[in-house]
């Protein structure tokens, strides 16, 4: 009875530290040391500055046939002293086509035709309602603030010319002209017009669809005498490394698919190891992910592509870029060429994600949302939450009702478990008289236990092997938990306000009572308290160890996860919380119903200085 109760505690522990042991002794170090290396960063490069031609090279050079870096264009301007101007400062000194749909709102920089400029018009920074909207783009020369993602961060789209060919191209200095005038909405589109003086007119169309995708059509007519070879490429730039979650079970950094490759996953601190990472495949896409944002590159998904993720340094400044490049179109003399390519740059919200993903045929769009190893799991998981959610207007709700669905799927593996319990517990007298009289003879021992297994039928892993197979399904909950932007913001009751956010009071000053401001390290809330507490119910349910180094690990580990988990946030502690009063419950039912006693009572009663009567 005793080892199979510690297989069974184990079981739960070890699924317990896969979740959260290595986000708090390694994840969380690694999250301050970036931090503290952004702040150095921005401290040292308040600003983006532009970096001499020939030197290293610039960030957003654009990718060009061989894999080598576009050289400076000509008439690129010379470096400039480091000017400390905000982000709209930055915007208000360039020519501009406002952007306005109900999702996005921003720019398109005339110079260059950069689409540089994108703010979040239904996401806060905050759930206070004066809040500013969430920034997903700014211009290059935009400050360095990682904290708050307004570091420059846009996309660039363009030709490069083929091998051997001497054409002028537009580049990021290219001032270009609005045919006509006008916002980009969903109903107007919007285009740009360049004449190379060399009888090649650049024409770019924008088209911005209700939430946030953006296709854009690039043509080049040939009034020339000759033909000119030109490459179509795109890509998206990031200057300065981005604050990140920091958690094992979450990508964020460069990402993209690539036909027989597959989805790669490439953090910011992998790519300045390895510089550049070269991709071939036909179709695909690519780009850069936060927790909850996103921007990706979609070109056409019938072309050949070379892609890459890269990494610059330049002046101090760090940059990242994901870029494509399309085999050569010739245009020929009085004739005309064309290319097509998309840009995603909003909230990852499910069902938007999975509508571009199907709708447009991109291969495996739906993995711009980190659904983890058990995909297969996991997302049918969040489906039913969400429909709950949708039924019932609140997450926390949802989050309730799909833990109660779980535990009654895994109700018959529990009986089971309960069942080999309830016979370990029949011969334990046996199992004690073996361990006595083979003490010293360990081999000994586990031959005639084992044995007495063999002949009453029992097999010692039947108690944990249920706990190990519903170890994916948790896993997958709490995933679904973390990373979807559906439960950003949202309210639970009284005083969560936002379940992806840590309980906001503290036992430390009577929550809220004392007008004392706890450190983040102090923090335990309510939630928190009522996890741990639930917790070590569940531990009393079973007998304490015999051996006193695991009765003391036992009985300090409530306390030490309600430390680890009151930063992790208010909905996945109400989950532990709710699973663990469910495991509680569950228990209970199940071992009277085979006669099993339930230790909880003894246990309560020798904490208070009741003594146990022996076994008879």
């Amino acid at each position: 009875m005793a080892d199979n109760n510690r297989n069974y505690i184990l079981a739960i522990v070890l699924s317990i530290l896969v979740l959260v042991g290595w986000q708090y002794f390694i994840g969380m170090p690694q999250m301050e040391r970036q931090r503290e290396a952004q702040r150095q960063q921005q401290a040292q490069q308040p600003t983006a500055t532009q970096p001499a031609p020939g030197t290293t090279p610039a960030p957003g050079a654009v990718p060009v046939p061989g894999g080598a870096t576009a050289p400076a264009a000509p008439g690129a301007v010379a470096p400039a002293a480091v000017v400390t101007q905000s982000r709209e400062q930055v915007i208000a000194a360039t020519p501009r086509i406002a952007i306005e749909t109900p999702r996005l709102t921003g720019s398109i920089n005339l110079v260059g035709a950069r689409v540089d400029d994108l703010v979040l018009a239904t996401y806060r920074e905050t759930v206070e309602k004066n809040s500013a909207n969430v920034i997903l783009f700014a211009p290059q020369g935009s400050p360095i603030d990682p904290t708050n993602h307004r570091q420059p961060f846009y996309a660039e789209f363009g030709f490069v010319a083929g091998a051997g060919q001497t054409i002028a191209v537009p580049n990021a200095q290219t001032r270009w002209t609005q045919v006509g005038s006008g916002k980009l909405t969903p109903s107007t589109p919007v285009t740009l017009t360049w004449d190379n003086g060399q009888g090649l007119t650049f024409n770019r169309t924008y088209e911005i669809d209700p939430t946030y995708m953006v296709t854009v059509r690039d043509s080049v007519v040939n009034a020339g005498q000759t033909p000119a070879t030109l490459h179509p490429y795109g890509l998206i730039s990031r200057h300065g490394t981005p604050q990140t979650s920091g958690y094992y079970i979450l990508h964020e950094g460069l990402i993209g698919v690539f036909g027989d490759k597959g989805l790669q996953e490439v953090g910011y601190s992998a790519i300045e190891t390895a510089r550049t990472q070269a991709f071939k495949s036909r179709g695909g896409w690519l780009g850069m992910t936060d927790k909850y944002w996103a921007a990706a590159l979609i070109p056409d998904q019938t072309t050949e592509l070379d892609s890459s993720f890269k990494f610059f340094q330049a002046s101090g400044l760090k940059s990242y870029q994901t870029d494509y490049l399309q085999p050569a179109l010739t245009v020929a003399a009085g004739g005309r060429a064309e290319a097509t390519t998309r840009l995603f740059a909003g909230a990852k919200e499910v069902a938007v994600v999975d509508g571009y993903s199907s709708s447009l045929n991109v291969d495996r769009f739906d993995r711009l949302i980190d659904w983890g190893w058990f995909y297969f799991i996991t997302k049918p998981l969040f489906t039913v939450m969400d429909w709950i959610f949708l039924k019932t207007g609140n997450f926390g709700i949802a989050i309730l009702l799909v833990t109660l669905l779980v535990k009654g799927l895994f109700f018959p593996l529990a009986n089971k478990s309960y069942a080999s319990i309830t016979m370990m517990k029949k011969v334990q007298p046996e199992m004690m008289e073996i361990r006595d009289r083979f003490a010293d003879d360990k081999m000994k021992q586990q031959q005639e236990l084992m044995a007495l297994y063999k002949r009453e039928k029992i097999n010692p892993l039947a108690g944990c092997w249920p706990i190990i197979i519903q170890i994916p399904v948790f896993f997958a909950l709490y995933k679904v938990l973390f990373i979807t932007i559906e439960m950003r913001h949202a309210p639970f009751f009284g005083w969560i306000h936002d379940l992806s956010a840590p309980d906001p009071t503290s036992m430390f000053n009577l929550f809220g009572l004392i007008p004392f401001t706890v450190p983040a390290f102090l923090l335990i809330g309510v939630w928190p308290l009522i996890m741990g507490v639930t917790m070590w119910v569940q531990m009393q349910m079973n007998p304490a160890p015999t051996d006193p180094i695991q009765a003391t690990f036992f009985k300090w580990m409530p306390i030490m996860f309600t430390f680890m988990l009151a930063s992790f946030p208010a909905g996945l502690v109400i989950y532990w919380a709710w699973n663990n009063t469910l495991s509680v419950l569950q228990q209970a039912v199940i071992m009277r119903r085979y006669g099993v006693k339930l230790e909880l009572w003894d246990n309560l009663k020798s904490m208070f200085g009741a003594t146990k009567k022996p076994p008879t």
